[in-house]
């Protein structure tokens, strides 16, 4: 799904506990035993996590339906 405002992208955010900013990209994170073993491994708060980004684009982010309630 292609989302083009902020106030749109800002409330899918603020809904959802897998996501979370990251300056201007938004960043799907779960914890994960084997995020050390995976490129998009990430090391937070003594825990590993696997993170998936979405960047912003001249006409907004592209993020995958499930994330819109």
């Amino acid at each position: 799904m292609k989302v083009t405002s902020l106030d749109q992208m800002e409330t899918i955010v603020s809904k959802n506990k897998f996501l979370h900013w990251d300056g201007w990209t938004v960043v799907n994170s779960f914890q994960s035993n084997t995020g050390w073993l995976k490129p998009n491994g990430a090391y937070r708060n003594g825990k590993w996590y696997l993170e998936t980004r979405f960047e912003v684009e001249a006409d907004g982010w592209d993020i995958p339906n499930k994330f819109v309630r």
